[in-house]
């Protein structure tokens, strides 16, 4: 850990925006929705809950976007690990990132747009919690795909900052698990209680 920390500059600007981009965009996506969740107040600017929620979900796929610009940014601005830097380890990273793509894309397939989107804040539930693949596989299999996905981008560009990143990632993902995981099982458990009294 020391050896890839000394590739590092963490006071770099570059990795301190990408730090505070992969900070932001769970706690901004948290905050909106359980406030959505308390006041419906999206739903009434906008509408419609469906609104509100193809609107957050295309200022995250924004945020998202920014995330990853910065992510590379920091990556190519600071040094590349000799002992990465080789046809192997790029192949593993490739192979990284085709794993996670297949993760992020068959979840959203599995859970569309509005399930993707928190749309269960929004009040738009599906019947039941998906359990399908790729959540038979893996739970949270969104979260766990993009890491996976900027590991295997930081394996191919051979960098320690890439690294370290997608440490930070997989970080504020397991805290964003431990705010959302608990919200999303009461839900779904207060529907089915409800759908059993009817």
């Amino acid at each position: 850990m020391t050896r890839l920390l000394s590739y590092v500059n963490p006071l770099d600007p570059s990795f301190v925006v990408a730090v505070l981009t992969i900070a932001f965009n769970p706690l901004f996506w948290n905050v909106v929705a359980r406030l959505e969740q308390r006041t419906r107040r999206l739903s009434k600017a906008l509408g419609s809950p469906y609104v509100a929620c193809y609107t957050l979900g295309g200022i995250i796929l924004f945020l998202n976007l920014v995330r990853s610009h910065f992510f590379t940014l920091a990556m190519l601005s600071q040094p590349k690990m000799e002992s990465l830097d080789n046809a192997v380890a790029y192949r593993v990273g490739l192979a990284l990132l085709g794993v996670g793509t297949v993760f992020v894309l068959s979840s959203f397939s599995a859970l569309g747009f509005t399930g993707t989107f928190l749309g269960d804040y929004f009040g738009i539930l599906k019947e039941a919690r998906v359990t399908a693949f790729p959540f038979s596989v893996l739970d949270n299999p969104m979260y766990w795909g993009s890491t996976a996905n900027y590991l295997g981008w930081a394996v191919m560009h051979a960098s320690p900052t890439g690294l370290l990143l997608t440490a930070v990632v997989a970080l504020v993902y397991v805290v964003a698990v431990l705010y959302e995981e608990p919200f999303t099982a009461e839900i779904y458990r207060l529907k089915a209680a409800k759908a059993k009294r009817s």
